[in-house]
Order: C-alpha cells, then structure tokens, then sequence
C-alpha cells in the first residue's frame, strides 16, 4: 500500500551551520522495517534536494532512522536569503513523501 511517510511515522530536526539531522519515529513499531526499507539515503537526498551527502543511522532499539544531511540549508540559518532554511522545513517536507506499507495501515 502506497501512503504518505506523515501517515506512519513522525519527525524530529535540527540544524548546525549549513547542516541538517532529521530522526524519523514510526507510530508503531512494526513500520520500522517498512522505514529501512523505503528511506534509503538516496531516497531521502533526492527528495529534499540535499547537495551535499546524506548518512543514514540506524537505531533499531529505537525504531529510528537519523539522517545528517550535508550541505542541506543552502549555506546555513544566518547565511542564506532563503525566506526559511531551518532543518525542521526539510522534516516537514520528508513527511510528505510516499512509501510503500507492508505491515498493517495505521
């Protein structure tokens, strides 16, 4: 089933210079491996349009995905013109891609 990642799971973010981590949380357990599975780096650095790397984390006792994405706030929160370069404006926009759910809808 094809849903919206917002519909399984929830996000937390920060940002450090031009650098941003986003650590993603499903709402229940059993969609951590539909995470693994469907949030690959690329997958996430694609989205987000991140230039720079993206290193995924993975934090099974927590049923967690970190992210640190490189080069991703188009040179940081006091640098850029940009109206909102915050890393919580890219975990919002993570949300919003769809993945495939293989355990059972929420």
């Amino acid at each position: 089933m094809r849903t919206r990642l917002h519909d399984i799971a929830h996000a937390r973010a920060g940002d450090k210079g031009d650098t941003s981590t986003i650590s993603v949380f499903p709402y229940r357990d059993e969609h951590y491996a539909d995470l693994v599975r469907e949030l690959t780096p690329e997958a996430v650095r694609r989205h987000l349009g991140v230039r720079g790397d993206v290193v995924r984390y993975e934090l099974p006792n927590l049923c967690a995905l970190h992210f640190v994405c490189r080069q991703s706030l188009d040179g940081g929160v006091t640098t850029s013109l940009a109206l909102d370069t915050h890393g919580k404006s890219l975990s919002s926009h993570l949300l919003s891609l769809e993945v495939d759910v293989r355990a059972a809808a929420p």
